[in-house]
């Protein structure tokens, strides 16, 4: 028998200001993302970006659909744009941010589990991790220093 122990770590920040200038402008180009969102039906707006090696941010927004599930979350939007257009190129940096005119107090929310998978596989094929930072309408800021402290145990045939 063998025990298998994971561990996360994540950091909870009161507000932005505690962060790296280049952290709070990928926040802000997040929550400007929220605003190209499409959320008719949950009112429920998330804005991503992603900051690439070469410091290129791409955005991502969530698109619903009335033929539900047939919209897609803003995490796989950025990291989808992100591989056709800038095909090679490391993700060093995610920033999640979400708006909701009807939960005002909104906290910061976690990636979804098929997003935490694509972006599970994204980090094991570039070779290193992806820093996160998670905001709702306001503080705190969540910061995670890779996707696996959100999905330990992720699905992977990659590299077998």
């Amino acid at each position: 028998m063998k025990e298998i122990n994971r561990y996360i770590r994540l950091i909870e920040h009161d507000n932005d200001s505690q962060l790296a200038p280049e952290v709070r402008a990928l926040l802000a180009s997040a929550i400007d993302a929220t605003q190209l969102s499409y959320a008719p039906y949950s009112d429920f707006h998330v804005g991503a970006a992603i900051r690439l090696e070469d410091g290129t941010v791409l955005l991502g927004c969530n698109q619903e659909n009335a033929a539900f599930p047939s919209g897609l979350c803003a995490e796989r939007v950025a990291f989808f744009a992100a591989g056709v257009q800038h095909k090679g190129k490391r993700i060093d940096a995610l920033a999640i941010t979400i708006r909701s005119a009807s939960k005002a107090d909104a906290q910061p929310a976690a990636p979804c589990g098929g997003c935490l998978q694509v972006m599970s596989d994204v980090e094991k094929r570039q070779g290193s991790p992806i820093r996160i930072y998670l905001q709702g309408n306001s503080a705190p800021v969540i910061e995670a220093e890779s996707v696996s402290s959100f999905l330990p145990f992720g699905f992977s045939l990659v590299g077998k």
